[in-house]
């Protein structure tokens, strides 16, 4: 192997770690983006009931829905965003696992699979922002 295939191969390698550094980035900022838009969307509802609390049921349930939406947008992008880091987050005992695992080797529980059918279903539990404590989905939460 010669001078110059040394300098190439290791020019790939920057340029890939560049790329992977730039997907996790974009999408980095794409989930904080849903997640500012997802407390605009609280403010609104707050909002809406604060000036008319008889508003048509119809107009807070489209609201609802696009929190969902956006949710389901964020768990799929940290899903992308835990595989560019290499790893499945386990979703019972939270425990970072290799991407190639299909069982959490600690708890042993099923490690979530964009392709599967119920991959972006919403859980009760399921937070509506990074910070895991500001909006709780749980209303038992709310006393």
């Amino acid at each position: 192997m010669s001078f110059l295939d040394k300098v190439t191969d290791a020019g790939k390698g920057v340029t890939g770690k560049m790329q992977n550094y730039s997907e996790v980035n974009n999408l980095r900022r794409k989930i904080l983006y849903e997640e500012e838009r997802i407390i605009e969307i609280f403010a609104d509802i707050g909002k809406k009931y604060y000036k008319n609390p008889e508003e048509d049921p119809q107009v807070f349930r489209a609201l609802c829905e696009d929190i969902d939406t956006r949710r389901r947008r964020i768990k799929k992008m940290r899903f992308e965003l835990n595989t560019l880091r290499g790893f499945k987050l386990c979703p019972k005992c939270e425990t970072e696992n290799s991407d190639k695992n299909q069982y959490c080797g600690v708890c042993g529980a099923r490690l979530p699979d964009i392709d599967d059918a119920d991959f972006t279903s919403l859980e009760d539990n399921d937070y509506y922002t990074e910070s895991n404590q500001i909006f709780n989905a749980d209303p038992s939460n709310l006393h």
